[in-house]
């Protein structure tokens, strides 16, 4: 369901109002990982996890349609990039440069503004980020990348079941939402979205419960933050 403009105004309001906050009593940065960005198979239950692992650390959560949304409009992207100082600023565009330069990307007015959304993000941390390209925008040692699969059988009976519809239904859904989610991972950043090499994990709810997934993340996450 795509969420209203009105609505995305009123949480990136509540957004940059929280990170204004917090940055007042803000410390020095540290450099510990704080960002999880998520890709996931269509019905394999990554957006069920995103939210109960946001909730469990106490991270903020920024869904595949809101970033969207915030990458499509220049008025919010804006905003949300004048959250950061002039210090963080500099490194996001010199960041940015970097990215733009080292993949040989050719980028459009959305996927400045994309990078530019994300970046932001990335830098105030202490989120989880569904889709949209997240683990290709953010430099590697400054997010745990998480992919999230299950096999097709199962993923078509937790869609027909979630959408009250035919399994035949379910099934044309899927393979038409992750041939779209390929095609964008490969558009705007010239890479297979599917590739295990992407991602420090790749989790298969087939395998592990939506709760096991969380603490296996958490456990990542905590392992590589002591190596920093």
């Amino acid at each position: 369901m795509k969420t209203s403009r009105r609505s995305i105004e009123k949480i990136v309001d509540e957004q940059v109002l929280q990170w204004n906050r917090f940055n007042v009593d803000k410390k020095e940065a540290q450099s510990s990982i704080s960002v999880i960005t998520i890709s996931r198979e269509s019905g394999s239950g990554g957006t069920i996890l995103a939210a109960k692992l946001a909730k469990e650390l106490n991270f903020d959560l920024f869904h595949r349609e809101v970033i969207q949304e915030m990458a499509e409009s220049a008025h919010i992207s804006t905003r949300i990039v004048e959250t950061l100082d002039e210090k963080g600023l500099s490194v996001l565009e010199d960041s940015i440069a970097a990215m733009i330069r080292d993949r040989h990307l050719w980028p459009d007015q959305f996927l400045r503004h994309l990078m530019k959304v994300v970046g932001t993000i990335g830098k105030h941390g202490r989120a989880v980020i569904v889709g949209r390209g997240a683990q290709f925008i953010l430099p590697d040692d400054e997010n745990l990348k998480v992919r999230v699969i299950a096999p097709l059988a199962k993923r078509i009976r937790n869609v027909a079941h979630e959408l009250d519809v035919a399994e035949s239904e379910a099934q044309k859904m899927i393979l038409k939402t992750d041939s779209d989610r390929r095609s964008f991972s490969r558009k705007y950043f010239y890479s297979d979205v599917t590739d295990p090499l992407h991602y420090d994990l790749v989790i298969n709810t087939a395998r592990l419960s939506i709760e096991a997934a969380v603490k296996t993340i958490i456990a990542a996450l905590n392992q590589l933050n002591a190596g920093c």
